[in-house]
């Protein structure tokens, strides 16, 4: 009997588990959107930026992503999206590095990203979506058909970041890396809102020691175990509602 795979996967762990690699794979697979949700963010600050905010003003910048429509729509391409405000494909124009250096900024303002769960939910609403990054099965859909929560020791995954670092020419060292991981983990897990943390029905994965290969062909394994039969799909459907 025919399988239909979960229409909305929450992919949620700490940096350099392997959220993003995973999420473009399974994505790729499926034929689902890749959603990083992290686009929006860059997307609300390249507007603030072109209409000249004070990226410091709080309230103004709020204003402004609470008024904007972004979109994050599949394409056939390396990144296997595109991103859109107001109808506009600002795709490229949110990688330079002015955006790079400024995303965090309105990113940490709690409005923003009030405004910006409401949109990333309006995504997922449409289905057929991976979506990626640290409170996605915990707080923007928490009702996910299926949350996979990936960790790897911090030794691990600083020594990813450090190859990575290595490959592109840099100079950070594998200690330097490792002491800011442990950092940022603190900060994550710690922080008032939305704290990172695995969702009480996430599936954990723990890439330690596995190949990307590895990872993925156990994480198609849980989607495959999670998908629900065509008939059992239909028979939800014509349920009588409570």
């Amino acid at each position: 009997m025919m399988k239909k795979p979960p229409s909305v996967i929450a992919i949620d762990g700490p940096a350099a588990a392997g959220k993003t690699t995973l999420a473009k794979q399974l994505a790729a697979h499926l034929g689902y959107l890749y959603f990083d949700t992290g686009v929006l963010y860059r997307a609300i600050t390249l507007a603030a930026v072109r209409q000249g905010l004070d990226l410091a003003d709080a309230d103004a910048v709020t204003l402004l992503a609470r008024a904007l429509t972004i979109d994050v729509l599949p394409a056939d391409d390396s990144r296997g999206y595109r991103v859109f405000v107001d109808g506009e494909d600002v795709t490229n124009q949110i990688r330079t590095a002015e955006i790079d250096e400024a995303v965090s900024i309105p990113s940490a303002y709690a409005g923003v990203r009030t405004a910006m769960i409401e949109q990333q939910r309006r995504i997922a609403e449409r289905g057929h979506v991976v979506m990626v990054g640290r409170d996605i099965g915990t707080v923007v859909i928490p009702g996910a058909d299926l949350k996979l929560y990936l960790e790897a020791s911090v030794e691990e995954r600083a020594r990813r970041r450090w190859q990575e670092s290595q490959a592109e020419g840099r100079s950070d060292t594998l200690q330097d890396i490792l002491d800011a991981m442990r950092r940022r983990d603190e900060l994550d897990t710690k922080r008032a809102v939305a704290p990172l943390k695995p969702a009480e029905d996430a599936v954990r994965i723990d890439t330690t020691g596995l190949t990307l290969a590895e990872v993925l062909a156990y994480s198609l394994r849980i989607v495959d175990e999670a998908g629900c039969s065509e008939e059992a799909d239909e028979q939800i459907a014509s349920s009588p509602k409570e």
